[in-house]
């Protein structure tokens, strides 16, 4: 009995740190799929990526993302489960738009607007991205790539 108490108390322990941690920031690791990020990033790469809640990443920073939006015609969102997509930051809040963004998201300011980013895959030709569903929320990126 002592043994089954002391192995939940632990359990429960390593579920408050974890919550906590992931509130907090840290660092995790994930694999990249797809070639979006080629040649920078290729499908199977580890990455690790900083988390810094509030932090908003900086033009040129490689982030992981909750995806935007369904990013394959057909897919759909069950809601059970956060999709990660690691694209380039292209454009910051304040930034001119770039011409590429959709017409449906641009602003009669012609910026990038507050608490929003641009984003971009390194491979044009095999990344779905801001030109395709416009500027992301900032507070959607999960943290800035670190290292491979």
């Amino acid at each position: 009995m002592t043994t089954l108490v002391v192995t939940l108390v632990a359990l429960l322990s390593l579920l408050a740190a974890a919550a906590v941690s992931r509130r907090r920031g840290g660092t995790v690791v994930l694999t990249v799929s797809g070639a979006s990020m080629e040649p920078t990033l290729r499908a199977g790469d580890r990455v690790r990526v900083r988390r810094s809640p509030g932090a908003v990443p900086q033009r040129g920073d490689v982030v992981v993302v909750e995806e935007p939006g369904p990013c394959r015609p057909g897919e759909g969102r069950d809601g059970a489960m956060a999709r990660w997509v690691v694209k380039r930051v292209a454009a910051v809040a304040g930034d001119p738009e770039p011409p590429y963004l959709p017409a449906w998201d641009r602003q009669p300011s012609g910026l990038v607007p507050q608490g929003r980013l641009v984003l971009l895959g390194d491979n044009p030709a095999g990344s779905r991205d801001s030109r395709h569903y416009g500027t992301v929320r900032a507070d959607q990126v999960l943290g800035v790539v670190v290292r491979r």
